[in-house]
């Protein structure tokens, strides 16, 4: 209960911070490079526009592309994981198989080979997260799933005439939900880089749309003269990227699923 209201109080923050913030496209060429005041609170960028609003607005883009890309990608993976274990055989062993081949090959890569061929945008960031993403759902899935299905539980099930749906969401998904809840924050700050690391490299969000990896990208060629540019997304990220950390770990700390 705590943290829901801790969660819902930052989020009416966050609702207040952006209506009393300026506009974060409007640029205004008096202030340009302005450094931290209490009229701009993390200063200016390189067209006056404010940083505290754009870094607001930029959360909305990079936070909701990490959750939209990690919704994706947990529950492909987990079914397909899941399923696979259930299936055995050779058969189920192409899904791992699959996922520790498609591992392999770097984000960063696929979001050039997604932006060559869809170009830089929204579409390239949600490709070549996708693409890859779902992968260490799917092992994780697949091996705690091999190692629940041998357990008395399970044979008691199925020598009940459970079939295998009501085994997997029934039986074992209540079971393996714990760690792969605590997987997924983890993936969070995986995910979270990914994304504007892409931005960074203008794959992904295009300006003058706000996105913490393109903020980043934006304000280098003024990291000496008006760092601020460069710090508050910066340090927006890998806050971000941290506290998913903490949280998967206080997870993992907390149990791994209730065991009958």
């Amino acid at each position: 209960m705590k943290r829901l209201l801790a969660a819902a109080g930052a989020g009416v923050l966050l609702v207040v911070a952006a209506s009393v913030l300026p506009d974060p496209l409007a640029a205004d060429y008096a202030a340009i490079l302005a450094p931290p005041s209490p009229a701009h609170p993390l200063g200016t960028d390189q067209l006056g526009r404010d940083v505290a609003a754009r870094l607001l607005a930029g959360a909305r883009l990079t936070l909701g592309l990490t959750v939209a890309t990690l919704l994706v990608t947990s529950v492909t993976g987990t079914v397909a994981g899941m399923t696979a274990a259930m299936i055995g055989g050779p058969l189920g062993r192409t899904v791992p198989r699959i996922a520790d081949l498609l591992a392999a090959l770097p984000t960063i890569l696929v979001g050039l080979i997604a932006a060559a061929v869809l170009g830089p945008g929204l579409p390239s960031i949600l490709a070549a997260v996708c693409a890859v993403g779902w992968t260490p759902f799917a092992r994780q899935a697949y091996h705690l799933t091999i190692a629940e299905k041998t357990r008395e539980y399970v044979i008691a099930a199925r020598s009940l005439g459970a079939g295998p749906v009501h085994v997997i969401v029934r039986e074992i998904a209540p079971n393996i939900g714990g760690p792969l809840f605590a997987h997924l924050l983890l993936r969070f700050a995986g995910t979270l880089l990914t994304v504007s690391g892409l931005s960074f490299l203008g794959l992904g969000v295009q300006p003058p749309d706000p996105e913490w990896g393109a903020m980043v990208a934006e304000g280098r060629n003024h990291l000496f003269d008006a760092p601020h540019l460069v710090l508050a997304p910066a340090a927006a990220v890998v806050l971000t990227a941290t506290l998913a950390v903490v949280a998967s770990s206080s997870w993992r700390t907390r149990g791994r699923g209730s065991r009958r």
